[in-house]
């Protein structure tokens, strides 16, 4: 390609309402352009990284046995409300009638798409184990969609599906697209972490994401890195920082704490550590009749230490709590407690609570906590001797930075993430609820254990830009850049050297399969160069007049602090080892 008979369009500034970097940077090098919100166009040079993504994608998909196929956009809504998703889902969820008021939906996934073709056409166990994929847009009209395309209303993934005659052949299936993940991002050049994942109300225990290491990541990924356990931090497991619960060494007393309604502020009050603290929060959940109506509310006390946070993915895993529970009204409070928040606690209830604690505060002795009497809280409270022993004790908390790793490998360490990928054992949730068997050997039928397999594939842009740029733009790896070698000839409008040596590189490159690209525009060597590194093609090299008269080229890697002068009769061999080829 030269870049005169392509499109090549960057900006010094990035637009006003680009707020991260990777959103930033890929407007300045005119990979998209805003169309409406959260909706943008993919320009020539932003479609050239799609469909390099796409196409290790499709290799690798390819390669562990899954079979392409296109779902469309636009999809029934019979299906969905076959699976009762139609009606769940929220607004994000695009749904749209055409001139025969006949509903439909502008599809953010297709499980239902995929399962009407599998029970159509998967009728015997001797066609399974199958797996279709897709690559295809996708539609969630996100309230506030921001971050550019990290969080688009529209944009591209590609979906697996897998069909098993059970939960063992399931297990080979998953394994396989774990497997073919690994290759995937290894090939793409990304710094990333599969983690275990929490698998929502779905259920199972096979859930991972794919995270890339980024500072600006909106997930927290727990690690040890003494070994190999990951997860993120809704399932990461919190053990308790006390063996056993110590002895009451002190009396129980209602101390003033005037005006402090904090755990932090209370614990500096009184001179104690925070971690002598436990924080209450109270929630409810609802008991509704036939007509939805609540008939029964039950009121909670959910208590963790002072210096601890509540994980309410962890707490919605607890008998009673997983059909779904509210914080509790003012209202509901002041019945159960007397008391307005910041002072509440166990001790002295007006009306019963269910009270779970974690398994830390299970284990505390002689700890601080609210009166349930505004402006006071206890000191010395212990469990058994003050309060009853709690209704539950789990793992109800976010684990922290230092905490012990679960396989006792060293402490626990945090760091941010972006998912782009995710892989998902779904069981039989919707074979059952869209009836998709199959006959087995003795003719009788037999619902299909279902996987799920998705990558970000847009997503995928950004999560790199976010790991790899610097302040002059994107450091492209090799296998996602538009362009893996630019090649910058100086004053090649005034010099026949120059233009002949571009000429013969140009074509010598090409030969080799590299995307090679040639900047013939005859722009100034300044802007040249920025443009390039604005745009994050990994290699340059230049060729000047002056270079060429010493019998020197000039390499220079994205990455590289300098420029490295190659010899000219050396220059294809010395390209051939940068790019392996």
């Amino acid at each position: 390609m030269k870049a005169s008979q392509f499109f090549v369009s960057t900006l010094k500034e990035a637009p006003a309402d680009a707020e991260i970097v990777s959103h930033k940077l890929m407007m300045r090098a005119g990979l998209i352009k805003r169309l409406g919100a959260g909706i943008y166009n993919y320009m020539p040079m932003g479609l050239r990284v799609i469909r390099k993504v796409e196409a290790v994608i499709r290799e690798e998909m390819n390669r562990a046995g899954a079979i392409e196929l296109l779902m469309p956009v636009v999809q029934p809504a019979e299906l969905w409300q076959e699976t009762g998703r139609f009606d769940k889902m929220g607004p994000e969820l695009l749904r749209v009638k055409d001139r025969h008021q006949r509903d439909f939906i502008i599809q953010p996934t297709s499980e239902e798409a995929v399962t009407d073709i599998a029970r159509q056409e998967l009728r015997s166990y001797k066609q399974l184990p199958k797996n279709f994929y897709h690559i295809q847009t996708k539609f969630r009209d996100e309230r506030r969609p921001r971050f550019g395309i990290m969080r688009g209303r529209e944009f591209t993934m590609k979906d697996a599906y897998s069909f098993d005659r059970d939960e063992e052949s399931a297990g080979r299936s998953y394994d396989a697209m774990f497997k073919a993940y690994i290759a995937i991002f290894d090939r793409l050049g990304l710094q990333y972490r599969a983690v275990a994942a929490d698998t929502g109300a779905i259920g199972g225990d096979r859930s991972h994401e794919f995270q890339v290491i980024a500072d600006t990541g909106e997930d927290a990924i727990v690690y040890c890195p003494n070994s190999d356990y990951a997860a993120n931090i809704e399932l990461a497991e919190a053990l308790p920082l006390l063996t056993e619960r110590g002895t009451a060494a002190e009396p129980l007393t209602k101390t003033p704490t005037p005006g402090k309604a904090t755990c932090a502020d209370v614990a500096e009050l009184l001179g104690l550590p925070l971690q002598r603290t436990v924080k209450s929060l109270v929630v409810a959940t609802d008991d509704l009749d036939e007509a939805g109506k609540v008939k029964k509310t039950t009121v909670w006390l959910l208590m963790v230490r002072g210096d601890h946070e509540l994980n309410e993915v962890k707490a919605s895993k607890i008998e009673g709590l997983k059909d779904g529970f509210r914080f509790a009204t003012v209202a509901e409070i002041d019945a159960h407690f007397g008391c307005k928040p910041g002072y509440l606690g166990p001790i002295g209830l007006k009306q019963p609570v269910k009270v779970v604690v974690d398994r830390t505060v299970a284990n505390m002795a002689g700890f601080v906590c609210g009166a349930n009497d505004e402006d006071f809280h206890y000191t010395g409270a212990n469990w058994g001797r003050d309060l009853p022993e709690p209704d539950v004790v789990a793992d109800i908390r976010n684990v922290m930075e230092g905490d012990p790793s679960p396989d006792g490998k060293g402490p626990l360490a945090i760091q941010r993430g972006i998912e782009v990928g995710h892989v998902f054992y779904l069981g039989t949730k919707y074979s059952k609820a869209m009836n998709a068997t199959y006959l087995d050997e003795k003719g009788k039928p037999q619902f299909m254990e279902m996987g799920c397999y998705g990558i970000g594939v847009t997503r995928l842009l950004g999560a790199a830009i976010e790991q790899n740029h610097d302040e002059r733009g994107i450091i492209w790896p090799d296998a996602m850049a538009p362009f893996r070698v630019v090649l910058c000839p100086i004053g090649m409008d005034r010099s026949e050297a120059v233009r002949v040596e571009a000429g013969r590189l140009y074509q010598a490159l090409q030969a080799q399969g590299v995307d090679v690209l040639l900047d013939d525009r005859g722009e100034r060597p300044g802007a040249m160069f920025a443009d390039w590194e604005l745009i994050g093609v990994p290699h340059r090299v230049v060729i000047s007049d002056r270079g060429l008269k010493e019998g020197k080229l000039e390499y220079q890697g994205r990455r590289d602090a300098q420029a490295t002068s190659v010899a000219l009769a050396e220059i294809d061999v010395f390209l051939k080892d940068k790019l392996g080829v």
